[in-house]
């Protein structure tokens, strides 16, 4: 078997302040668990993943494990593709939705590296999903995945793609009122965007069961190709303000 791996997550991936983007966290282990657990997996966050702190990645046959010390942060499994992605919206669609982001005011995670409003000029995905016309429950943003990720028109690394696609479900539901947080994620990339290519992320609410909501999510280029999609798990703060020990229960996608 092999040897297990250290890591970090640096301070610039943030959601909250205070801890990892649930998505970029979330592609960096499913990345280190492709040779245990295959090509698509399904990463289960158990808490808020430190920053800028040591963390140990122990691959495994049936689930690998990601560790902060003694506590255990995160699980990775095989998972399924995800069925059914929210359709395709074009460009001008998405823009019309973007500039209706309620984030701009209020929002939780104003820092945060894919949609906060509060990060430096360029310092961040700059992701603004707003509601789509006609199609309740679905948001959408444009994305145009920038030069200083990568080269100009180089493919754009896996872990970036899945951070595009996680904070737009967020934004499905009002999480200005009940903010969330990732706790489960399975994406599967057919191509990664290169970098100055334009893009759509969709999302679109799926079910709500108690503190838990399930949504799914997609990446499109311009002529409407499906280049990534992802079904995702958000967990409801107990008490707004807080953190949240998030385990959504097996992991299964």
């Amino acid at each position: 078997m092999a040897e297990r791996q250290e890591l970090r997550i640096p301070a610039r991936y943030n959601g909250p302040p205070d801890s990892g983007h649930g998505g970029y966290v979330s592609g960096r282990f499913a990345a280190l668990a492709a040779a245990h657990q295959g090509a698509i997996a399904t990463v289960t966050l158990a808490e808020p993943i430190p920053l800028d702190e040591p963390l140990t990645f122990v691959p495994g046959t049936r689930r690998s494990t990601v560790t902060h010390g003694t506590r255990l942060v995160a699980t990775v499994a095989l998972g399924r593709t995800p069925a059914d992605p929210p359709p395709a919206v074009d460009p001008a669609t998405a823009r019309h939705a973007s500039a209706r982001f309620t984030g701009r005011a209020g929002h939780p995670f104003p820092t945060c590296f894919v949609c906060g409003n509060s990060r430096p000029a360029q310092d961040g995905l700059g992701l603004a999903p707003g509601p789509v016309d006609g199609m309740p429950g679905t948001v959408a943003s444009p994305w145009v995945p920038a030069v200083e990720e990568a080269a100009d028109g180089a493919p754009v690394p896996a872990d970036l793609v899945w951070s595009a696609l996680d904070c737009p479900g967020g934004w499905t539901d009002d999480p200005l009122s009940r903010p969330r947080l990732l706790s489960r994620m399975t994406a599967v990339v057919l191509r990664a965007p290169r970098a100055g290519e334009p893009c759509v992320v969709v999302a679109r609410r799926g079910s709500v069961s108690g503190r838990l909501l399930r949504v799914n999510s997609a990446l499109y280029n311009a002529a409407a190709e499906l280049l990534a999609s992802a079904t995702a798990t958000w967990t409801a703060l107990a008490h707004p303000g807080t953190p949240v020990s998030n385990s959504p229960g097996r992991d299964t996608a």
